[in-house]
């Protein structure tokens, strides 16, 4: 169960009731506005002179076209995750020591996916400017889709049983949601929360990518080294994902996090639609990367990746066999009072979120392609270095509150939050 602890700092978590109703405004307005400083300000962060906002307010506005696309994609997606086969594995237990099962069949559904859709572009019944024709339409349906679901997201939990660090505000818990793991039906039935937090938006990412490089082939007959290394790149890291989507049952999203507007709003809408901008800028910067830049680059991502998998790799194998060694030695770990292990060998001996270090150079490499004009093709790796940093924060509060003094003692031992000898 919760303690008293945990569910104060909770209750203050993004700012608090103040901070949740700025978001709810400031995070859809940011991914209007990224659109626009693509499509509208040639790819600048500042607004230069000379601009008719009514072409931006024309081309945000909803359509019948741009409901379709969605609405197809989604339940398309929903009717994968109900009939793939996949194994099926038991998460994390939950606050009454059960555990819930969860069908992983997210490589097998992004294959069909792509597979149906090269044959849709084979047979030209759709075209690859599909997505980039009504891009700032479904920026707006899929924000009142968020916006209309985190409601029966807020009535479902209230409703089912499954209220957990409530506020008894609306607003609050609106943003943050009432139900942790709301299912339709309720034991068995489809997750909401694990099916939103990577098919309709990490699959939709990569259709998106893929889309603008045919986009950019379409209007200059080519596709250049820098549109290349992104698409490939974030093509991969979401290979990487879902070969290994297990893992994201051991993560604070699936954890920890109630299921309301925050995470809704950014797996559906938030993460397909500004993820992608380093792929949108380049479809009229076409610029082509000399050899050496794109091998620095490669080597670069690679890095990253490594830390990354390494890292969650070495947790992943402690949990069931402590005794398993890391680097060749017996792993070093902190037994907590409530008979937790902290490990403190291999990359969680160096620091204590090593994989988001991996993260993050990752993310970087995924906008170096776009060279340094703007900032722009940029603002996913910044975002993700603020989210990341916000999340180990959060991590160490929550963590302080669970164990105490033990926690002080991991921390003694493993001083540095995410990068070695620098933070």
């Amino acid at each position: 169960m919760e303690s008293k602890a945990e569910r104060k700092w909770y209750q203050y978590e993004f700012g608090g009731l103040p901070g949740n109703l700025i978001l709810l405004i400031l995070l859809p307005a940011i991914v209007y506005y990224l659109y626009f400083c693509v499509e509208f300000n040639d790819g600048l962060f500042i607004p230069q002179s000379g601009i008719d906002i009514n072409d931006f307010l024309e081309a945000v506005s909803p359509t019948w076209t741009a409901l379709l696309i969605y609405a197809v994609w989604f339940a398309w997606q929903a009717i994968l995750y109900v009939v793939v086969p996949g194994k099926v594995v038991e998460g994390a237990p939950l606050d009454d020591g059960t555990r819930l099962k969860y069908k992983i069949n997210g490589l097998a559904s992004m294959i069909i996916t792509f597979a149906i859709l090269a044959l849709l572009l084979w047979r030209d019944w759709i075209s690859w400017d599909l997505i980039y024709e009504n891009f700032g339409a479904l920026i707006t349906v899929m924000t009142f889709f968020c916006f209309l679901f985190s409601i029966f997201l807020y009535f479902y939990g209230k409703s089912h049983n499954q209220q957990r660090n409530v506020s008894g505000n609306f607003i609050r818990d609106y943003f943050m949601g009432t139900g942790h793991n709301p299912r339709v039906p309720p034991v068995r039935g489809f997750d909401f929360k694990f099916f939103c937090e990577s098919r309709p938006g990490l699959i939709g990412w990569i259709v998106i990518i893929f889309s603008f490089m045919g986009v950019q082939h379409q209007q200059h007959d080519l596709v250049s080294t820098s549109m290349i290394l992104v698409c490939v790149s974030q093509c991969f890291y979401i290979l990487m994902y879902f070969w290994n989507e297990s893992f994201v049952l051991t993560t604070m999203d699936i954890r920890h996090e109630n299921f309301g507007f925050m995470l809704a709003f950014g797996d559906l809408t938030w993460l397909p639609m500004t993820y992608c901008i380093q792929a949108y800028y380049l479809i009229d910067h076409v610029h082509n990367l000399p050899i050496w830049a794109a091998i620095l680059i490669i080597i670069f991502f690679c890095s990253g990746y490594y830390i990354f998998s390494v890292a969650n790799l070495q947790k992943d194998r402690f949990r069931p066999n402590p005794d398993r060694p890391i680097w060749g030695k017996k792993p070093e770990y902190i037994e907590t009072k409530q008979g937790s292990k902290l490990l403190i060998s291999g990359f969680w001996g160096l620091s204590r979120h090593a994989n988001y270090l991996g993260d993050e150079m990752m993310a970087i490499a995924m906008s170096l392609p776009c060279l340094f004009r703007s900032p722009v093709p940029y603002f996913y790796p910044i975002y993700f270095a603020i989210i990341l940093i916000h999340r180990e924060r959060r991590d160490n509060r929550m963590c302080t509150a669970k164990y105490g003094e033990d926690w002080k003692e991991y921390c003694k031992k493993v001083r540095w939050r995410i990068i070695p000898r620098i933070y």
